[in-house]
């Protein structure tokens, strides 16, 4: 069974930066696109940066220029960096498989058992 364990969020004041990290057990890793998702009280849960199996990066709009995701096959570990944080990024933030990907925009997830999250809450 698939686990997936996220940490490193906290709070921070706006323009601050964060790293967040997330080890998943399991095979998925190590043949799949791993992503980084987000759900702001209120809010769906949506993805906000994907990393494929080949190094390629894709980010949603709100957070391209600020944010980095990054992994490292050899721990089965995924980060998301996080600079000029705004308020509007505060939200719950969870990785994922994405379950695929057409073009520059990532969809879905495989699997179905989610972590715990890590909270960032970025203050004004």
């Amino acid at each position: 069974q698939v686990q997936l364990v996220e940490s490193g969020g906290g709070l921070v004041q706006a323009g601050g930066s964060l790293r967040l990290s997330c080890v998943a057990s399991g095979s998925i890793f190590s043949t799949n696109a791993m992503g980084w998702y987000r759900q702001a009280p209120g809010k769906q849960r949506e993805l906000v940066a994907t990393i494929t199996n080949g190094g390629r990066t894709i980010y949603a709009d709100s957070v391209k220029g600020r944010f980095t995701i990054s992994r490292d096959n050899a721990k089965n570990t995924v980060y998301l960096q996080m600079n000029s944080l705004k308020p509007e990024d505060t939200a719950v933030y969870y990785c994922n498989a994405p379950a695929g990907c057409s073009g520059n925009r990532c969809y879905g997830y495989l699997v179905h058992s989610w972590g715990q999250g890590t909270q960032v809450t970025v203050s004004s």
